[in-house]
């Protein structure tokens, strides 16, 4: 399975802060945004990666990630000139997804929880069809919402219902197969001018080829689009690093553990960091005793 990490867009309800730069590049606590995606990415051990950035900041994720061959990775870049909705990323990565299925993750999007990598290593196998994660919140109007019947399968999906059926909202991480570009394709503008990821969904569950994975209480998911919710989620990252001692979203350590790269690299990669606290966790990471993530 191929990876998109979809991070395009204005970010106009962060101005000013996204007036120089877009908001997958702000901090979350002690790391740019855009680490807590790509971690998601590479847990599942999805290693071929495409970001989709404006032309703006293409430069800065390049120097921020080259070509991913650091961290075991394969990682590309295309541009999207415009924000057209979510399923655009699709038509934008037809090439680059060719006849495998994919995951597309939103660039703002964070995920944390015991049991996370495991979960994700299942859905991973997905060859046909799609998987969406469902979530409780308790505000599911600002939200995708799906409805559900009593063996909890999808009955209907709704973006931003004034009357939502359920309180189980769609997190920013999609599982399609390799259709999912021509389906996109397919697709109309909606009145806000986008092509809505919901009627992509549509399509799937039109088709009988949709089911929902909901993500339990232990698992936590975090989106970062207003000053408060980016705050929110800063606090989150800190009390948890603070508590455990353990990093959130270490990409570095992440290719470490997963044998995606060798100890000569990680060490490489280590001598990269300028002296800070930063260097030092990964520098204390060869004498933990806590292996797994």
């Amino acid at each position: 399975m191929k990876g998109i990490i979809l991070a395009g867009g204005s970010g106009s309800r962060l101005a000013p802060l996204t007036k120089i730069i877009c908001k997958q590049l702000l901090p979350i606590y002690d790391k740019p945004l855009i680490y807590y995606p790509l971690s998601v990415l590479m847990l599942a051990d999805i290693r071929e990666i495409l970001i989709i950035c404006t032309e703006r900041d293409k430069n800065a994720f390049y120097e921020l990630f080259k070509d991913g061959s650091h961290l075991g990775l394969q990682i590309s870049y295309a541009v999207q000139q415009s924000p057209k909705g979510i399923p655009e990323a699709f038509i934008i990565g037809e090439q680059f997804i060719g006849n495998e299925p994919v995951c597309l993750i939103l660039g703002d999007n964070i995920f944390y929880g015991e049991g996370f990598p495991s979960f994700l290593k299942e859905l991973t196998g997905l060859q046909q069809g799609a998987c969406l994660l469902g979530y409780y919140v308790k505000d599911p109007e600002r939200y995708g919402v799906v409805e559900l019947d009593a063996n909890k399968r999808v009955i209907s999906i709704e973006e931003k219902p004034k009357h939502p059926k359920s309180h189980y909202a769609i997190p920013g991480l999609y599982f399609y197969d390799s259709q999912v570009a021509r389906l996109a394709k397919t697709l109309q503008p909606s009145k806000r001018g986008e092509l809505e990821i919901s009627d992509l969904n549509n399509i799937y569950l039109q088709q009988n080829q949709l089911r929902l994975e909901i993500l339990g209480r232990g698992i936590a998911w975090l989106d970062t689009g207003t000053h408060e919710s980016m705050n929110a989620a800063s606090h989150f990252v800190e009390v948890i690093e603070s508590r455990q001692g353990l990093k959130i979203a270490c990409i570095e350590e992440i290719a470490y553990r997963l044998n995606y790269i060798t100890l000569g690299q990680y060490h490489a990669l280590i001598e990269s960091y300028p002296n800070s606290h930063y260097r030092h966790y990964l520098e204390n990471i060869l004498h933990r005793e806590f292996k797994t993530l």
